[in-house]
């Protein structure tokens, strides 16, 4: 049996586990919440409840001790400022665990950590996130607007040009054809006949006048 072995090693060593219990609890602290494990987060939890402790202390000692986990002093102001305050009435129980269901990939029991007080807030969205249909970008109304003003340049023919083509006189490829009438006493040209049609006639028998 695992006498005298409290706690779970998460496959890491000593100082990997510890970097990632702190950088746990700077996250914890700085959005209120996370998601991780339930191993990671039923270890990291009563860690937390001690940091909060301190905090409700609010002496210089109990802000170095929590200075040895939480590296960033605004967190640490966050921690004794603003959180602890709101549990000043509470004896404890300051974190709850709720279970996630397993993880899309290698199915580890997800969960998240958040505070006992800890609200979604409804509306928070950031600024940009959805745009107005229809409503298009610098470049895209600046082409637009240099669209109609490209196209009447187009479809304006300076006065030089048309004076050009009113001089020129048509060609032969552009009039339309006219039949011209053979003068009297000429036959009009036929067409060649093919080969095929000279083949036809070659080999039709010559009707002759008996019956």
């Amino acid at each position: 049996m695992r006498h005298n072995a409290a706690g779970r090693k998460l496959g890491r060593t000593t100082s990997h586990r510890l970097a990632l219990f702190r950088n746990q609890l700077s996250s914890l602290v700085a959005q209120e919440r996370i998601v991780t494990t339930i191993s990671k987060a039923k270890e990291l939890r009563p860690l937390a409840e001690r940091m909060i402790t301190q905090g409700k202390r609010g002496t210089v000692h109990a802000r170095r001790l929590v200075a040895r986990w939480i590296q960033s002093r605004d967190l640490v102001k966050k921690l004794f400022d603003d959180i602890a305050p709101r549990f000043a009435e509470r004896p404890g129980g300051y974190l709850r665990i709720v279970k996630l269901g397993p993880r899309q990939g290698d199915g580890a029991e997800m969960a998240v950590l958040q505070f006992v007080d800890f609200e979604i807030k409804k509306g928070a969205s950031k600024a940009g996130e959805s745009k107005p249909k229809g409503r298009k970008s610098g470049a895209q109304r600046g082409k637009s607007a240099a669209a109609p003003e490209t196209a009447e340049a187009g479809t304006e023919e300076k006065p030089e040009k048309k004076a050009k083509k009113a001089a020129k006189p048509r060609s032969a490829a552009q009039s339309p054809a006219k039949r011209t009438a053979a003068p009297a006493g000429m036959k009009p040209k036929s067409k060649p006949r093919t080969g095929s049609q000279a083949a036809k006639k070659s080999s039709s028998p010559k009707k002759t006048g008996g019956s």
